[in-house]
């Protein structure tokens, strides 16, 4: 029901501007978010999400209160970087398989959510969408790095300190089990490795391809513009267009480079 809720909140401001001041202007700004906000939001969430799906983590990993919170800290440094979607993505699967002979895992889940899929994408626009769209209207690319940096690393302190202790005590209540075999591809004693690495170097196109959006004004010719045009009475930076456009083609990269089976194994639909 979730496409109903959002329809129903869009509603809420369109039928009360729609009486308020008519259609001409209704019209006009629903267009204008679309194209200044929503379409632009959903090409980087695309872009991030069919990238990151691309690098697999193989191999049986075991896991302790040590690994667990490894695995947790890295992803809270990657989601600034690939964002939240794409940390989880990445390392939601190896987490899982490492826990799969455990009896008490669930609280590993919750604290993967507290810092990979939210606190740890406060530091970059790429991190968290709320962060994009503020960059979208002109926050400055590294004002959440500098503005969110104590508060972030502050609450993941506490939290990765709390998870070990936590995963410690329940380690410790669970008898001596052998790792189950590696269920996703069946292979036991799958070597640790990386699959889909070039996804990585596209991962760095992203984050040039809106850092340029940013800082484009400001870049000497003839990398710098600040072209711009009309769609619809609706003002389109040339930057802007040449992010979004960059964005598509590297998740076409991403996805002709990458082979499907390891795409498969990691859960890409």
């Amino acid at each position: 029901h979730f496409g109903k809720i959002s329809a129903f909140w869009a509603l809420c401001f369109l039928v009360p501007c729609l009486l308020i001041y008519g259609f001409q202007t209704t019209s006009f700004l629903a267009w204008e978010t679309f194209m200044h906000e929503y379409l632009p939001f959903i090409i980087l969430l695309f872009a991030l999400f069919t990238v990151s799906g691309g690098v697999r983590i193989k191999g049986s990993l075991v896991g302790t209160p040590a690994l667990n919170t490894g695995i947790l800290a890295i992803g809270t440094v990657l989601a600034s970087f690939m964002g939240t979607t794409g940390a989880a993505m990445l390392l939601i699967r190896p987490l899982c398989r490492a826990n799969d002979h455990r009896k008490h895992r669930v609280h590993t889940i919750v604290f993967f959510i507290f810092l990979v899929a939210n606190i740890g994408g406060s530091l970059s626009p790429l991190g968290d969408p709320p962060l994009f769209l503020g960059f979208l209207k002109g926050v400055s690319f590294f004002w959440p790095t500098t503005a969110m940096f104590l508060p972030m690393l502050f609450l993941s302190v506490i939290l990765l300190v709390v998870y070990y202790a936590l995963d410690s005590f329940m380690h410790r209540r669970e008898a001596e089990i052998v790792p189950m075999t590696n269920i996703e591809t069946g292979n036991e004693g799958e070597k640790l490795g990386l699959e889909g690495s070039i996804n990585l170097l596209l991962l760095a196109g992203i984050v040039g391809f809106v850092l340029y959006s940013g800082f484009a004004d400001d870049l000497p010719a003839p990398f710098g513009t600040t072209a711009h045009f009309l769609i619809y009475d609706v003002d389109i930076k040339l930057a802007n267009l040449v992010r979004d456009v960059g964005l598509v083609a590297l998740a076409g990269l991403s996805l002709l480079l990458t082979v499907n089976e390891s795409r498969r194994l990691n859960g890409f639909t």
